[in-house]
């Protein structure tokens, strides 16, 4: 007799298969094992490969089902599982139910619809068919569950602005000190005839020199303290998760930003020197 691709011999007693023989039979006549998928996380602890079998139970050392690992899934960055290390696992609907004993019911459930005007009419439907559901949009959903970024986004904001007067404050002290160690230099190119416009632009631009140069070194420096910041703490969380990032958006406000400090320092501090008197400059 040929089962499953295997030939089974025996001997008929009254036309029945021994009591061994039949158990055999129904053993390679059974259904496949069942597929779960797993995080990638998971799979790194617990040493688990595609292929392997697991026990999936409600308590550790209860009795279970004998699953197969079908998949390992890629986490994607969430910031609000940043903080938690839990793992996950992908059930069927059945296995879920019967696993937490919760019957038909469930805690929320996702509506996919191609466009707002179909989300609309979902939620309007859902809304009126169903007493005791309060259908919401995705995004009104992560509107409300991130608060706390929007409080760290605008405590970010705040150290920035005071961040960035104070780097002006300071990078108009140091060129007006820098300007005023050279009034010997502007104090002889005056005498010689050169107009105080041309002394002023030659500041300025000197200015813009150090900018372009400064913001170069700012912007290569934040690039690898972000890479070094990302690699640590995706190696703390285990997390494709990006903690800080430097766009282009970024470097474009920095150089602008830096460009226009500088000059405007460079601007106010030439000024204040070309306004004096050439022998007055010689004379301090």
């Amino acid at each position: 007799m040929g089962v499953n691709g295997l030939r089974l011999d025996y001997a008929l007693s009254r036309g029945h298969p021994p009591p061994m023989l039949s158990i055999v039979i129904l053993l390679l006549l059974q259904a496949p094992l069942r597929t779960i998928a797993i995080d990638e996380r998971l799979a790194a602890d617990a040493g688990l490969a595609i292929g392997d079998r697991v026990v999936v139970a409600a308590t550790p050392g209860s009795p279970g089902d004998t699953v197969v690992v079908g998949a390992i899934v890629h986490r994607r960055p969430d910031p609000s599982e940043i903080a938690r290390a839990d793992y996950r696992v992908y059930l069927h609907l059945d296995q879920l139910q019967g696993l937490i004993g919760y019957g038909d019911r469930v805690d929320r459930f996702a509506v996919a619809t191609p466009d707002t005007a179909g989300t609309t009419r979902a939620i309007e439907q859902i809304d009126e068919a169903a007493f005791g559901f309060r259908p919401w949009r995705s995004r009104d959903i992560a509107v409300e569950t991130s608060q706390t970024f929007r409080v760290v986004s605008r405590f970010h904001k705040a150290i920035a602005v005071i961040t960035i007067a104070a780097g002006a404050i300071f990078l108009l002290c140091i060129l007006l000190l820098k300007v005023d160690e050279r009034r010997r230099d502007v104090a002889a190119l005056r005498l010689l005839g050169i107009s105080r416009r041309s002394v002023v632009r030659a500041v300025i631009v000197e200015a813009a020199m150090v900018s372009v140069l400064g913001s170069i070194v700012g912007v290569t420096l934040g690039w690898a303290i972000t890479a070094l910041v990302n690699a640590y703490y995706q190696a703390v969380y285990r997390t494709p998760l990006l903690f800080a990032v430097v766009t282009g958006e970024i470097v474009a406000f920095a150089v602008t930003l830096s460009l226009v400090l500088g000059i405007g320092a460079g601007a106010l501090a030439a000024m204040r020197l070309v306004r004096a008197s050439p022998l007055a400059l010689l004379g301090r």
